[in-house]
């Protein structure tokens, strides 16, 4: 599954700034939004040298079809001294899908601080996939369930299960830890991507766990609105990333959420930010 990624994330040259992408399975409802945002990164990427990204902006405008392509169109807003911006639009049956802007910035040093990793079991300690689906299997809802035992190019361990399957115990934030089921090599392009991809894997939970709801629950519409990633300093996606979640408030049909990622020494790597619709529907 995750060679599939890595397949996907090797967009297809069309023409100047024009790339080809296609999706994991079209048997899939809808395009996952974090494979949109890492191929709009790789896109972006590969019209940009030697200066790596540290910051993308991209809002879901429709749902993407998983049976057709996706072109990612790059506009190369500005080369600066220090910076290059780049705009991205991805189209899909002559629609615009998702659009993104992306900063890329040279290396430099600086001032540097950051807040400290929360103390938490190292991953090891934690049930890996296939325990993750017998832990949910009592009690857990069939889509819940579906969805753990699923096969992931990313692997997650939540540092606690409760919140997925207890209404009893609701809670605005989590922590969970993520990498990359193979090795990624040491591609700071390719890393970012993956990363990309998976910074949209259990954001949105978090505005649930805080009501004791579910992505799969049947009463709630439930979909990324807008994505926010900052890249701080160089990761590697296949070693453990601790992805601690927060969701500050919901209100008016959306939720927002915010997340920081850790490497297993406690640098902080990433933050991200998320906005989703989280609208209640009548069953």
């Amino acid at each position: 599954m995750i060679d599939d990624l890595l397949s996907i994330l090797d967009l297809e040259p069309l023409e100047h700034n024009l790339f080809r992408g296609r999706s994991f399975d079209p048997g899939w409802q809808r395009v996952f939004g974090g494979q949109v945002i890492g191929q709009a990164l790789v896109a972006a990427s590969r019209t940009v040298t030697d200066r790596p990204v540290h910051s993308l902006h991209g809002y879901f405008l429709r749902a993407g079809d998983p049976a057709a392509p996706i072109v990612y169109e790059v506009e190369r807003v500005r080369d600066g001294g220090s910076f290059s911006t780049r705009r991205v639009v991805a189209i899909q049956h002559g629609q615009t899908i998702f659009i993104m802007s992306a900063s890329f910035h040279i290396r430099e040093a600086g001032l540097d601080h950051q807040i400290a990793m929360p103390d938490v079991p190292a991953p090891e300690e934690l049930p890996v996939d296939g325990e993750i689906g017998a832990a949910l299997l009592d009690g857990a809802p069939p889509g819940v369930r579906r969805y753990w035992e699923r096969l992931r190019p990313i692997e997650l361990r939540p540092v606690d299960l409760k919140g997925y399957f207890r209404r009893d115990e609701p809670r605005s934030h989590q922590a969970i830890w993520i990498r990359a089921k193979t090795t990624i090599g040491d591609d700071p392009v390719l890393n970012s991507c993956v990363l990309a991809y998976a910074s949209d894997l259990t954001l949105l939970d978090t505005t649930l766990l805080a009501h004791g709801r579910s992505a799969f629950d049947a009463g709630l519409q439930v979909a990324s609105l807008d994505h926010a990633l900052w890249f701080h300093r160089p990761l590697r996606m296949d070693d453990w990333l601790l992805y601690v979640e927060d969701s500050p408030s919901a209100f008016g049909a959306r939720g927002f959420n915010r997340g920081s990622l850790f490497d297993r020494r406690g640098v902080l790597v990433a933050s991200v930010a998320q906005e989703g619709l989280v609208r209640p529907v009548s069953r």
